[in-house]
């Protein structure tokens, strides 16, 4: 049926469809919510015009190109690199030099964290940036993971009315100055940590002790679920309901199950580095 068809002459039709429509839709200015579908809407057909021409063309083409060079390569194997490392109670990390990426991991019975409780999905992912800028070494870079982990850990200690510090485990990573973003940044999309501030669910952790008295601010959600801080205290009022909280947090684990192993973490890796 194709042989005697014109296949040009079809494009060149909708070529110049698409150009009367480009006419019509920019003769006055489009409402907001109009053009945000509009917009859609050809991106999506850009994405069929591209799907188009891979099904023409005899030679198949790879979905990705491995670059090495890419930041966001780069920081996906330093972030295997750093759930390669073994898990360590957080409550004897004890002091090092380094500066990297880290994971904090749950392994307790404390219900809203049922769902991740011994999985390979953490709690928390972060970084501490170098002492130096351009440090080389470790000992040039200071003792920044140490000491980050050391803080998270006495915050967790003072929340011993929902959480024992005997439940936590960390693993880090050393990495060399100005990779440790890159990492931490795949590590979030990857686990969707339910404490740090991205997820906009648990966040606080971090939060240092700013003085209720002086300035506004209201409590965490962490510091309302898990009270024991005393600076959290004196604010008056939650940034979020405990209810509504534990809501979210259901939601979360419900559209983002935890990675529950290892060989589950590793396909997960694998399959994003694969070329179909």
């Amino acid at each position: 049926m194709s042989k005697g068809r014109d296949f040009a002459a079809d494009v060149e039709s909708i070529r110049n469809d698409i150009r009367r429509f480009v006419d019509a839709a920019t003769e006055r200015a489009l409402p907001g919510a109009l053009r945000n579908r509009v917009d859609q809407a050809l991106r999506a057909l850009a994405l069929d015009v591209e799907t188009a021409l891979e099904r023409i063309d005899p030679v198949a083409l790879p979905t990705v190109v491995f670059d090495p060079s890419n930041p966001k390569v780069i920081g996906r194997f330093t972030a295997l690199a750093m759930v390669a490392q073994d898990r360590v109670p957080l409550g004897e990390i004890g002091k090092f030099y380094g500066s990297g990426v880290y994971a904090i991991y749950y392994n307790g019975r404390y219900a809203p964290y049922a769902p991740l409780s011994g999985t390979e999905t953490p709690l928390y992912v972060g970084q501490a940036a170098p002492g130096l800028a351009n440090a080389h070494t470790a000992r040039d870079q200071g003792p920044r993971l140490a000491a980050r982990l050391n803080e998270h850990r006495k915050n967790i200690a003072k929340a011993e009315t929902t959480l024992d510090l005997a439940d936590f485990e960390a693993r880090f990573l050393v990495v060399q100055s100005g990779w440790e973003t890159a990492a931490e940044d795949y590590l979030i999309n990857l686990f969707r940590p339910v404490w740090n501030s991205e997820t906009n669910i648990l966040y606080g952790l971090g939060k240092h002790g700013d003085d209720a008295t002086t300035r506004a601010n209201k409590r965490s959600p962490w510091d309302t679920l898990h009270p024991g801080r005393g600076w959290a205290a004196k604010s008056i009022e939650d940034a979020r309901p405990t209810d509504q909280i534990l809501s979210d947090l259901g939601d979360h684990f419900a559209r983002h199950p935890p990675i529950t192993d290892r060989a589950q973490l590793l396909e997960t890796f694998f399959a994003g580095l694969r070329q179909r």
